[in-house]
């Protein structure tokens, strides 16, 4: 492994005594974030949709859970993809793919003939998600200033939400125009897809990945346009003192002593943000309130108060993100759903209706804490050289957890009810472990740093 050389200029872990173009970097974020937009439609609209294609196609629990879970299985698929598209050709190039992506995948559900057809067109959507899921926040937080970069990631996070409580919403204003409303419900997508493509045209390339490409003059171009110019100079060494002596990078190389301990806690911090078991509330509320006698339309209106809380607790976060750090929020989300688990479990099982408020207690909790902090932290911790290739690992492994989330729990709750619950409550307690003992604070320091951090160069 080739030695990491620090910078011998001024550290600019301090970023917040420099000047900076505000809304330069908010836009860049904003933009780059649409893709989290569509990331949260597409992961959304299955819960207003099912109970349509379960009458549509004769869904049984299996083929509900398949259908549910065959977005996670082509969001692996997109991580690999923009593992290596971020890498060989950067970052910008990866979100435009990512949006013909989306684009054309919306179609493809909303007018498949088939369950089959449907199934590999809702795969084709989840290679969009698993592209932007890993890009977005990746992009941003190589774009922003040590001081902002918690919040600009969270951007990504809440554009997420907001996708969510957009579809959740139209689901229910569609949900009485009849028996193909689900069509309608998923070909919506096709609109924010175009409006992501164009965007993100308008997007510059992350200044690291133009350092590593040897493109130092365009790299201090965009660093002098998102702050002064002692910013951009600064930023520029550390760039390359972080990369100095490397020409060429493989996957193999996320394997190596100084970046294993990083891949490590990246990859604990993705399994456990979705086995957290939040997501079987996402995309399976309307079955969990049929369970206590909801109607239909109550089952609905229900998703759409679910993205209403993620979203208000999304917002608290990012204000706290950067404030609070990223471990205590952590920290707070995982204690806080063990036990408002438990809390669910009882009153499911005593068919208390009830029970919604700690639902979207829970949801809360998960927006505050597990959501936004997890998206940072993954965008954070590894080392410039292996970045895309670390985060894809990192993200295959949360987007293979969701799957065996999604697809197991139909299963599960038709035999076990209210029970299911406690699975994931004991998940939560061992997550709450494992960022105790594992996770390293991150707030306030620049990527170089952490390098140094993470890779135990704390010289």
């Amino acid at each position: 492994m080739a030695t990491i050389i620090p910078s011998q200029n001024t550290s600019v872990s301090d970023t917040s005594k420099h000047r900076f173009n505000t809304s330069y970097i908010l836009g860049i974020s904003f933009v780059s974030a649409l893709g989290g937009y569509l990331f949260g439609f597409d992961f959304a609209v299955i819960s207003g949709a099912l109970p349509f294609l379960e009458k549509a196609f004769e869904l049984n629990a299996y083929w509900e859970g398949f259908a549910t879970g065959s977005l996670a299985l082509g969001a692996v698929l997109g991580c690999f993809c923009a593992g290596r598209i971020a890498d060989r050709s950067g970052r910008r190039p990866g979100l435009l793919v990512a949006a013909l992506i989306f684009a054309v995948s919306s179609l493809g559900m909303a007018f498949s003939p088939t369950r089959d057809i449907f199934i590999l067109a809702r795969f084709c959507a989840g290679i969009g998600v698993g592209m932007a899921s890993m890009l977005s926040p990746m992009y941003i937080a190589e774009i922003s200033p040590a001081h902002l970069r918690g919040r600009m990631v969270a951007i990504n996070q809440l554009t997420i939400v907001f996708g969510i409580l957009f579809t959740n919403l139209i689901n229910y204003l569609l949900r009485n125009t009849g028996n193909d409303a689900w069509r309608w419900m998923f070909g919506l997508g096709f609109v924010p897809s175009v409006l992501f493509f164009a965007g993100a045209l308008w997007l510059p390339e992350s200044p690291r990945w133009l350092v590593k490409a040897g493109r130092q003059h365009k790299a201090g171009e965009i660093l002098n346009k998102i702050g002064d110019a002692n910013f951009a100079r600064q930023s520029l060494s550390d760039i390359e003192g972080s990369l100095s002596g490397i020409t060429k990078t493989n996957f193999s190389d996320v394997f190596k002593k100084g970046v294993m301990p990083a891949v490590l806690v990246g990859i604990g911090l993705a399994v456990f943000q979705r086995l957290c078991g939040i997501n079987t509330v996402f995309n399976y509320a309307p079955k969990i309130f049929e369970s206590i006698g909801a109607s239909q339309d109550d089952q609905l209106l229900q998703t759409v108060f679910i993205g209403g809380v993620n979203l208000v607790f999304t917002i608290i976060a990012m204000l706290l993100v950067d404030k609070l750090g990223r471990k205590p929020l952590m920290l707070t989300g995982a204690a806080g759903l063990a036990v408002l688990y438990i809390i669910v479990a009882q009153l499911l099982g005593s068919q208390f209706a009830g029970v919604s408020w700690f639902l979207l207690a829970a949801i809360g909790m998960y927006a505050l804490s597990l959501a936004p902090v997890t998206w940072v932290l993954i965008s954070e911790i590894f080392p410039n050289r292996v970045r895309g290739e670390a985060t894809s690992i990192a993200v295959v492994s949360l987007w293979i957890s969701y799957f065996i989330l999604v697809f197991t729990f139909p299963v599960i709750f038709e035999k076990m009810q209210d029970k299911s619950f406690y699975i994931y409550s004991a998940v939560c307690v061992a997550g709450f472990i494992f960022v105790w003992l594992k996770v390293k604070e991150t707030k306030g320091k620049t990527l170089e740093e952490l390098e140094h951090i993470m890779t135990g160069n704390n010289a």
